[in-house]
């Protein structure tokens, strides 16, 4: 008996937080309007999943009662715990290491060489920055390269999430995500924690300063950014816009890339049939044309 009322009671528990298809439709057209992911009926048990330990946070009764509470008028503030809790942050050191090393090879030569740009100061925008994995990899691959030369570098990263902005303002990370990193690399730029238990690292302060990092919805109509850009990775997040998204993006993205200047996306996306400024050179690379005299 006791067995099965606790087995009754889990699953009404269970049941309350499950959402109804009305309930999803409702969260999904508020994401698309806000971020402009799509939202499929295919998406709708990640979204109830995700939403569940911020229910509990709250003590509220169901998911359903969240999204009440969601939308609730003046409940701004719970605007960034929703959108925290549903964004996707998957991110790693290295990852795709073939563009860092055209980045090397080949965009960063380019751009020293052309005539209109001022090759004292390299701009990059690290646009969907998570937890910093990918500003980080920039700022040792700029260092390494700057080195060498009388130039410097700085990094602007930016991502809709505030929880994950936080953490890759911190640069604390586990020492088993850094195995991507060479060991010429680690030695230079990571810190070990003094607690051997922890096993964490940290990104050495002076490469943490050439990052800034600041919140950014693709979705606004202003950007607030005032700097252009020589160098843009926008990687793996056109996978989550429609077409129309996705050229609306770009086109505002390519807004702040200089002539002659690169736009890296990830190699599972593609610009082909939008209507962009930017060229393919390669394979998930781009560069927008040099103007005209």
């Amino acid at each position: 008996m006791y067995q099965n009322s606790d087995l009754n009671q889990s699953e009404a528990a269970t049941d309350v937080l499950k959402l109804s298809p009305e309930g999803f439709g409702r969260f999904a057209h508020y994401i698309t309007g806000e971020l402009g992911i799509k939202m499929p009926d295919s998406k709708m048990t990640m979204i109830q999943s995700r939403l569940v330990r911020r229910v509990r946070e709250l003590g509220l009764s169901s998911v359903e009662h969240y999204g009440e509470y969601l939308f609730a008028l003046g409940n701004s503030e719970e605007r960034e715990h929703f959108i925290n809790a549903i964004t996707t942050n998957k991110t790693d050191f290295f990852r795709e290491p073939q563009h860092f090393q055209y980045l090397t090879d080949v965009a960063l030569p380019s751009i020293r060489g052309a005539a209109k740009y001022e090759p004292a100061l390299i701009r990059v925008w690290s646009a969907a920055c998570s937890s910093g994995e990918e500003p980080y990899t920039l700022a040792m691959v700029l260092s390494e390269y700057t080195q060498q030369r009388q130039s410097r570098f700085a990094i602007l990263a930016t991502d809709v999430s505030t929880k994950v902005l936080q953490k890759a303002k911190n640069g604390v990370y586990a020492e088993e995500l850094i195995s991507p990193v060479p060991l010429e690399m680690r030695n230079k730029y990571l810190l070990q924690s003094n607690n051997q238990s922890e096993r964490l690292v940290r990104i050495v302060p002076k490469l943490r300063q050439t990052v800034s990092f600041h919140q950014l919805n693709f979705m606004a109509s202003n950007y607030h950014i005032k700097d252009m850009f020589d160098i843009i990775f926008l990687r793996n997040v056109l996978i989550y816009f429609d077409k129309r998204v996705q050229e609306t993006v770009i086109n505002r993205i390519c807004h702040y890339l200089n002539p002659g200047g690169y736009l890296f996306v990830s190699h599972s996306e593609s610009l082909s049939g939008l209507k962009v400024p930017v060229k393919s050179v390669r394979a998930s690379i781009y560069r927008l044309p040099m103007s005209a005299g």
